[in-house]
């Protein structure tokens, strides 16, 4: 079987427990699923729907994966990639359904079926924002599950390890959460993953208040990676503590630090339009984006084209935003929100 392509770390999974349910609140918004630096597979019968995925095109993907599925309901590459095309729209059960197809594939690698699992435990985090206390409960444990399993499958999923550190820090114990394991995580992968560890411990010291350690550790991750998702975090830790002009220059230091022009541009760009700072800044991040071949399901480009839109119309400028919003739906016609997320102005 060829080799398939590798998740590495995202920056944009963000969890958060009630005080009185445990709930995984994924963070969908123009995120979806953060993946960074992923190639095409090398077998030619995903490539097309793979290729589909990543420039937004879901309706097609979704096509060709069935398709793939009907010849060969073992295939599990192809359950995942369908899993994650519901993702990126947002429908969570069809989500669940089809990473559990791919969990309980026999045909996967271990790489393969680490990703399967890690794929499986957002998808349970996006069902969870929506279920009550009871199911909520259950979901995330079943969370924390599917993100402990992926780092067992593949020691080396930095996304997983990812995942996993941040339900640590964000869930209480009862549903397997813990500071003390995200510590131990963090101890983990310092030797081999010092971004993704110090970003954990920025999570952590964030958790417990100590802002002035969070930011350290926030520029520590950039100091020892200098990727522009290091950038983004720093860029969101301001942005949550009202420090808006710190927050911009950030956001200038991912644009600088993205030569790629992929998703952490639209990243960018929510963070400035989240603040009303810097307007021509954030529509040049989303249209550099849009007009990359570095697109990918991190940021589907139907919601892109979407937010693009909503910025657009409170710029006054209703006629492209009406054509934004075209682009979006001619991408994914069954996402519910695609036309009338601009015409509202949601």
């Amino acid at each position: 079987m060829a080799a398939r392509p590798r998740i590495s770390l995202h920056s944009m999974r963000l969890f958060r427990f009630g005080s009185r349910i445990a709930m995984a609140i994924v963070a969908a918004a123009l995120c979806g699923a953060a993946v960074r630096g992923e190639s095409a597979p090398a077998d030619a019968i995903h490539a097309a729907a793979w290729h589909a995925l990543m420039e937004g095109r879901v309706q097609d993907a979704e096509t060709a994966l069935r398709q793939m599925i009907a010849s060969n309901p073992s295939d599990a590459y192809a359950h995942q990639l369908l899993c994650r095309t519901f993702y990126s729209q947002e429908m969570y059960d069809a989500a669940v359904a089809e990473c559990q197809a791919a969990a309980g594939s026999a045909t996967a690698s271990r790489e393969e079926a680490s990703d399967t699992q890690l794929w499986l435990g957002r998808a349970y985090g996006m069902k969870a924002q929506r279920a009550g206390p009871i199911a909520g409960f259950k979901l995330a444990r079943k969370v924390q599950a599917s993100f402990a399993q992926a780092v067992d499958l593949n020691p080396n999923n930095v996304a997983a390890l990812n995942d996993l550190g941040e339900y640590d820090v964000d869930a209480p114990f009862i549903v397997g959460g813990g500071l003390d394991k995200a510590q131990l995580l963090a101890d983990r992968m310092m030797p081999r993953f010092p971004a993704a560890a110090h970003r954990l411990l920025a999570r952590m010291a964030n958790s417990e208040n100590d802002l002035p350690s969070a930011e350290t550790e926030f520029k520590r991750a950039i100091a020892v990676g200098g990727a522009a998702e290091a950038w983004i975090d720093l860029a969101q830790f301001y942005e949550a503590r009202k420090r808006p002009d710190d927050a911009v220059t950030a956001v200038r230091s991912t644009v600088a630090a993205d030569h790629s022009h992929g998703p952490a541009l639209v990243d960018a760009a929510s963070i400035l339009i989240a603040i009303h700072r810097a307007p021509d800044l954030a529509e040049r991040c989303l249209r550099d984006y849009l007009a990359s071949r570095t697109k990918t399901d991190a940021a589907p480009a139907f919601k892109a084209h979407l937010q693009l839109g909503r910025l657009l119309a409170a710029r006054g400028n209703s006629d492209e935003a009406e054509r934004e919003a075209d682009a979006a739906a001619a991408l994914a016609p069954g996402y519910s929100r695609s036309k009338r997320a601009v015409q509202q102005g949601m």
